[in-house]
């Protein structure tokens, strides 16, 4: 059972994995109030480890998160399982939201993080799904080391289908290109394949080969099967957005080619509606699992330093309002208030220089 919700919290921050985590372990130790609400649905589940982490090369990501998730709370932030089904922006200033949980539970935030990652859709081939993030992959740098000197398939099925062929004969020298609905290759591409021994199967692909669980070989529609121990994919990012901040989403383009979309956003962050700010794959689709807790990070000091500026504003306010001046505040007397407090016997001030 989750712990009791404040009513209201100085960030929350939407999404629990790396990226949302390493926000709010920095805001927690800023001493900010902060809520993490985790759907508990990682872009990375399928993997067996987090890699190029330094420090945790191989953590499995249900770990990492585990991991994260008891630095947060030692720090005093909450982290609770559920989805935040509306987060939308309340009337008047300063900045306000009103978040909702999909049990009914509802907080209000001074600032919102948002770190909801993104989902892949696959291409639409039996057994693709099945094989997900073990044998059938898509990141050379995520997963070429594991499959390193072993047959890889790649399945063509769009423009960069050559540049990925090319990309993962890095890490073997048995790599086969199947076109299957990619474009044909042009003549330079084709000169580039023959150079670097990348082998090419026309034909469509219609299925994929298991073997005690594992991936044996890739299909064709005239029945061939052509053996290989890993496949990879280009899939279709798509980004998860919240609903109710009218957040704005764009293409996300490689090599004029669109792969997927993210929610719109400055590299801080910063996205188009005040007091939100976006992180991870949910704004950067590429990046990777050390990359989102790095951008988490950044975003979190940015949103402490407009905490804190709002927070000094609002102080100059309420002393104003009791007709406090300059005077009054930065007087002989309150300096020496504030050293005796602070320093006790080594304190020196104003008042004991005119002694």
């Amino acid at each position: 059972m989750d712990a009791q919700l404040q009513a209201d919290y100085d960030v929350v921050v939407v999404g629990g994995g790396a990226a949302g985590l390493s926000g709010a372990l920095a805001l927690s130790r800023a001493r900010r109030w902060v809520l993490v609400v985790d759907a508990g649905q990682p872009r990375n589940a399928p993997a067996h480890g987090v890699h190029n982490y330094l420090g945790r090369e191989g953590t499995a990501p249900a770990d990492l998160v585990a991991l994260g998730r008891a630095e947060v709370e030692d720090y005093g932030g909450q982290v609770v399982d559920g989805r935040v089904i509306s987060a939308r922006a309340l009337p008047g200033e300063p900045v306000r939201f009103r978040v909702e949980l999909d049990d009914g539970r509802a907080v209000t935030a001074r600032r919102l993080l948002v770190a909801t990652g993104a989902v892949d859709a696959l291409p639409d081939v039996p057994g693709v799904a099945d094989l997900w993030g073990t044998d059938v992959l898509h990141c050379p740098y995520c997963h070429g080391w594991e499959v390193r000197d072993q047959s890889v398939g790649v399945l063509g099925s769009g423009p960069m289908s050559v540049h990925q062929a090319l990309m993962w004969r890095q890490w073997s020298e048995d790599v086969t290109l199947f076109l299957s609905t990619a474009p044909e290759p042009t003549d330079e591409q084709w000169e580039q394949l023959a150079a670097r021994g990348v082998a090419v199967v026309d034909g469509e692909v219609t299925g994929l080969e298991v073997t005690g669980g594992r991936l044996s070989g890739v299909r064709l529609a005239g029945g061939r099967v052509v053996p290989r121990r890993a496949l990879v994919v280009a899939t279709r990012v798509g980004a998860r957005v919240p609903a109710g901040l009218g957040l704005e989403t764009e293409d996300v383009a490689v090599g004029g080619h669109v792969m997927g979309t993210r929610v719109a956003a400055a590299p801080d962050g910063t996205t188009s509606v005040p007091g939100v700010r976006v992180v991870g794959n949910a704004g950067n689709p590429m990046a990777q699992v050390i990359a989102s807790a790095a951008e988490g990070l950044t975003a979190a000091a940015a949103l402490n330093g407009e905490l804190i500026a709002e927070d000094t504003a609002l102080a100059v306010a309420r002393a104003r309002s009791r007709g406090a001046s300059l005077a009054d505040v930065f007087s002989a007397a309150s300096e020496a208030e504030v050293c005796a407090r602070v320093l006790g016997g080594r304190r020196h001030g104003l008042l004991g220089a005119q002694r």
